[in-house]
């Protein structure tokens, strides 16, 4: 959804292709986002299986607001503040956004969402530097009331065109 200036960052659920670059010093892949929740470890039921970390390391919820949200359960560092930079609490979880980046051992994963879909600030940031005045964006649609069917929470495919 944008609006005349095409300024807004709220999309249809689950829009923008949101994966995670996945790296270590010997491996590069990239992982589609296409479940609701994701668990990051190295047993065998992990979604994202890696080898070197916690059984559980880390999990990734697509919830209800259509945002991304990263409870990091083993050791790693995260690149925001979650105390600022989420809309869940907690001193181990974080909202997601475009370049968010995590460490697991020895593997660092880096979120990436295309900028129209990523409900943060418009363009990606101020326009015109951080102090600058910027118009806020419409409220976020209701993804658990779409009547159209496009922007639905419970996991069913969605025509982004």
């Amino acid at each position: 959804m944008t609006d005349e200036q095409g300024t807004e960052t709220h999309a249809a659920w689950g829009a923008g292709n949101p994966h995670l670059i996945v790296a270590s010093d010997e491996d590069r892949h990239t992982f589609s986002l296409t479940l609701d929740e994701v668990t990051i470890g190295s047993a065998a039921g992990s979604v994202l299986r890696l080898p070197d970390i916690d059984a559980l390391h880390a999990t990734i919820v697509h919830d209800e607001r259509d945002e991304y949200v990263l409870t990091l359960h083993g050791e790693g560092e995260m690149n925001a503040n979650p105390h600022a930079a989420g809309t869940h609490p907690g001193e181990r979880s974080e909202t997601l956004r475009t370049g968010a980046s995590f460490t697991a051992g020895p593997w660092r994963l880096v979120f990436q969402r295309e900028e129209f879909a990523d409900h943060g600030r418009p363009f990606g940031g101020r326009q015109g530097g951080e102090f600058s005045d910027q118009p806020p964006q419409r409220r976020r649609p209701d993804y658990t009331a779409d009547p159209s069917g496009s922007e639905r929470p419970d996991g069913v495919e969605v025509d982004e065109h």
